[in-house]
């Protein structure tokens, strides 16, 4: 039990001592609502707990672990540990409301994966887009977003974009050709959002593919999805669906299942690497003569 106490930040842990108290329950032929009933609330919160949406509160812990029966004292100990820990603050707190639930949920998995696998059908990856190309969708989104909001989204994503590069995580992006074209905050933008995609390619951080055009339709097209995985086995890969104010999480072993043969499909119509830096740097060429 002493390896349920690990590093990382505190979505890994909530997700890893959610899947702890299932285990437990599961374990003593126990439902969600029974869960419910002995908490005296809703079979959902104890679905955000288990899932690892919600931070646990050490006394419904303390309770579930008696309903669990779990004894033993340095069992008990760990896992009110890890209730503890996965309460810390994470780094993105500094920026307040900037950070939604939904997106702090993202910022953890981003931080705690080590492969990172995205397909994109509309925009570059927030975590490949140059400062220029993310202000310019900050201040389009709505209409109303201000500088000074915009500037704070800039910051939010640059700060993402360092953490996950001090780490050497790997991402492999499979693009349809409609992002390399779209003119996100013009020419100038495109053109500079382009030859930084070339260069994080050429680093050896990211793997990029490109979907052309000629390839007709394709599977999963008009979808975009991002798939987590984690070094540690005990940690389930986590599928990412952005919405437009908010995502949802995939975690069921047949919805991720789902997506993995999704993305291989995917990477079977995509240029390789090396086609697909070809086509950036065709394209880059024709915005400067434009």
């Amino acid at each position: 039990m002493s390896e349920l106490t690990i590093g990382g930040s505190p979505t890994v842990r909530r997700r890893r001592l959610g899947a702890e108290l299932r285990r437990l329950r599961e374990q003593a032929g126990l439902s969600a609502d029974d869960a419910a009933r002995h908490l005296e609330c809703s079979p959902s919160k104890i679905s955000r707990v288990e899932t690892g949406r919600t931070p646990a509160r050490v006394r419904d812990v303390r309770d579930l672990l008696d309903l669990y029966l779990v004894n033993d004292s340095s069992e008990r100990g760990i896992l009110l540990d890890l209730v503890r820990q996965s309460k810390e603050q994470g780094w993105w707190q500094s920026f307040g409301d900037a950070v939604p639930d939904w997106l702090e949920t993202l910022i953890g998995l981003e931080g705690d994966a080590d492969t990172i696998c995205t397909y994109e059908s509309v925009l570059v990856p927030g975590l490949l887009q140059t400062e220029e190309y993310t202000r310019a969708l900050a201040m389009d989104f709505d209409g109303e977003g201000s500088p000074s909001e915009a500037e704070r989204t800039v910051a939010l994503k640059r700060e993402r974009q360092k953490r996950r590069g001090q780490t050497g995580r790997r991402i492999h992006a499979l693009l349809d050709e409609a992002v390399l074209r779209r003119p996100v905050g013009g020419p100038e933008v495109l053109r500079g959002q382009l030859e930084h995609l070339l260069a994080e390619a050429s680093s050896g951080r990211v793997v990029i593919g490109v979907i052309p055009f000629r390839a007709g339709g394709y599977p999963a097209q008009g979808f975009p999805f991002t798939l987590f995985e984690f070094p540690d086995t005990r940690d389930q890969p986590v599928v990412y669906l952005e919405a437009l104010s908010g995502a949802v999480y995939l975690e069921k072993a047949h919805e991720v299942r789902r997506y993995k043969v999704a993305f291989d499909k995917l990477r079977a119509c995509a240029l390789g690497p090396d086609e697909a830096g070809a086509m950036i740097m065709r394209i880059v060429e024709k915005v400067k003569v434009e």
